[in-house]
């Protein structure tokens, strides 16, 4: 693999030998390369000016070079070439990103590249923008924002390498929301988000087996390298145990998980995770998990004024059927439609809205409370929301809370809910809108500092939904990682990777018009990634092991940096999703059990 150095003053003439060889070879002739010797010359006395970098074998040989000139906050990529032996060997993607990264560090805030024809297409897919600019000379004009990682990626993981630990179906299992089946098929596959858990992982570690082509594929769309993979390690007759402990049962995988010195990152905090991390465990740090306890901070904090654009829905609990009961059918013989939740639940689930003609068809309250999981309810008054169909109604704040209690605002997200289930985000510039942006920022914070004042420590969110008068419901908080905060993820490593300005959307559900073997899969998987490509977008999948259910889907990440791109490339694979061919067995993988270290 290829190292960076900075260039040497006395190698400026072999530097300039390889510019003129890797000009000469798209084809130009003598008195075209003759005509570009001076511009394309490199001087000794001028190395350090131009901040010249070379890439170099374990040899010692010169592969490349790249220059970052100009002052911030306008810089360009002055000179980008590969000696010819070495393209296509990822030399030429090296220097561009290590140039991004540098000026990033500089407080450059528009780096320009004027790029020979051959080389445009190379550029697009390292994510610069078409420039409208007219260069004058036969180059190709780009554009980028250089991006470093935000604050807040590098308060979660020092802003390095973390290990990822896939322990969804552990954590939901502390509040009794595991998956009703004994193999916890669908926490496991939510698992496979545990690729996303920070901006680049060091080894990812998860519950059940996953596809080997989906693992290289994602290191290869978020350019990651080395990501060690410990798969299969609870599914079948572990699955009951959880991941931790799953972990801990293996004394070799233990140490080399918490052996690296880096970070563990799990979905979420749980007394097995403790116990692996070597972490301090206090239950009562997730108390507010639960609605109930969320809706009375909520209300503590609106008691101390400051929040005009924050308006909370009332909430009654209901110890008993018969109390919950009373409640609905007073409500509904007002008129009014109800939320009846329970007081812990993931993505939706545990809440359903109550409406007066569902309370009279189903014959009364009591009926309808029947289909209700046992245990105690909250009945909480329903929130109606605005006229307009394009007018955002589900809004979640992100932030997270540092070892010295610090609280780091990530940002706003908008979600997609269907009916009272989530299924899935969009983080970008300005998708919250104006009017929501500084409540939601605003109470969001209040909350982490709540959260940190009480112990907690780590990621959290606020829900919220919006009102026909312009206001903000908060509706609950999850101390954990959720789909939307894979999105900020994934946003500041493309950012970082390609320039800033990326919109970023998880789907959570894509149906498959088949059940395909793995090899079938990928094939889609990289005409999807072709496609959306074409659209000037990132596709990633980010759920791959439900494609082998009996009613396969896949959980997936696209990426653009316009809403209307976005939208494109999730109607593109959509229809490319239902499109696929029927009539394939799934194919199974075989678990790596401990021995089972894959490196991607």
């Amino acid at each position: 693999m290829a190292k960076l150095r900075a260039a040497r003053p006395e190698e400026a003439e072999a530097l300039t030998a390889l510019v003129a060889r890797s000009k000469a070879y798209w084809g130009y002739d003598a008195g075209f390369l003759a005509a570009c010797a001076g511009e394309l010359r490199i001087r000794g006395a001028q190395v350090a000016a131009r901040r010249i970098v070379v890439a170099e074998d374990a040899d010692g040989a010169v592969l490349g070079l790249a220059s970052l000139e100009g002052r911030a906050p306008r810089g360009e990529l002055g000179l980008l070439f590969v000696e010819p032996a070495a393209m296509g060997r990822g030399v030429g993607r090296l220097l561009y990103r290590d140039a991004l990264r540098r000026a990033a560090e500089l407080g450059v805030r528009r780096l320009l590249i004027d790029s020979d024809p051959h080389a445009a297409g190379f550029y697009r897919a390292m994510g610069a923008v078409p420039s409208a600019g007219d260069t004058g000379n036969g180059l190709v004009r780009f554009e980028v924002v250089p991006a470093a990682l935000p604050g807040w990626a590098r308060a979660w993981t020092g802003g390095g390498r973390a290990v990822h630990v896939g322990n969804v179906g552990e954590f939901n299992a502390q509040f009794g929301a595991c998956s009703p089946d004994r193999q916890q098929r669908a926490a496991h596959h939510y698992a496979c988000l545990a690729a996303f858990y920070s901006p680049e992982p060091a080894a990812l570690v998860l519950p059940a087996v996953v596809p080997a082509s989906w693992v290289r594929r994602v290191c290869g769309a978020m350019e990651w390298e080395g990501v060690e993979l410990y798969d299969g390690l609870a599914e079948g007759p572990t699955a009951t145990t959880g991941l931790s402990e799953a972990v801990r049962a293996r004394p070799a995988l233990a140490g080399r998980v918490t052996g690296s010195g880096l970070p563990l990152v799990p979905w979420g905090r749980t007394e097995p995770f403790a116990r692996l991390a070597g972490l301090p465990w206090r239950a009562r740090d997730l108390r507010y998990e639960s609605k109930s306890a969320a809706h009375a901070m909520f209300g503590r904090i609106l008691a101390g004024g400051g929040h005009p654009g924050i308006a909370l829905p009332a909430q009654w609990r209901a110890d008993s059927r018969r109390a919950a009961a009373r409640i609905l059918a007073r409500r509904a013989r007002a008129g009014h439609t109800t939320v009846l939740k329970s007081r812990h639940g993931v993505g939706g689930s545990g809440t359903t809205v109550v409406t007066p003609e569902r309370v009279r068809e189903a014959g009364g309250a009591r009926a309808v409370l029947r289909s209700f999981p046992r245990g105690p309810l909250l009945v909480e008054e329903y929130v109606a929301g605005p006229d307009g169909p394009d007018e955002p109604r589900d809004l979640t704040y992100d932030g997270l809370v540092d070892g010295a209690g610090r609280v780091h605002e990530v940002g706003g997200a908008l979600m997609e809910v269907a009916g009272t289930g989530y299924r899935g985000a969009t983080v970008g510039p300005g998708v919250v809108p104006g009017w929501a942006r500084k409540p939601l920022l605003a109470f969001g914070e209040a909350v982490g500092r709540e959260l940190a004042a009480g112990g907690y420590r780590g990621w959290f969110d606020v829900d919220f939904v919006a009102d026909a008068a312009g206001r903000l419901a908060p509706t609950e908080t999850n101390l954990r990682l959720t789909g939307p905060s894979v999105a900020f993820m994934v946003a500041a490593r493309l950012d970082a990777l390609r320039g800033a300005g990326h919109f970023v959307r998880t789907v959570d559900r894509v149906e498959l018009g088949a059940r395909l073997p793995e090899a079938h899969l990928e094939e889609l998987c990289a005409e999807l990634a072709g496609r959306c490509a074409a659209l000037g977008a990132v596709f990633v999948p980010a759920i791959p092991t439900a494609a082998f259910e009996p009613e396969p889907w896949l959980g997936v990440l696209v990426a653009a940096r316009s809403v209307a791109r976005l939208d494109a490339a999730e109607a593109l694979v959509r229809a490319g999703a239902l499109g696929a061919v029927a009539g394939f067995a799934p194919q199974s993988s075989e678990s790596n059990g401990e021995s089972g270290l894959r490196v991607r």
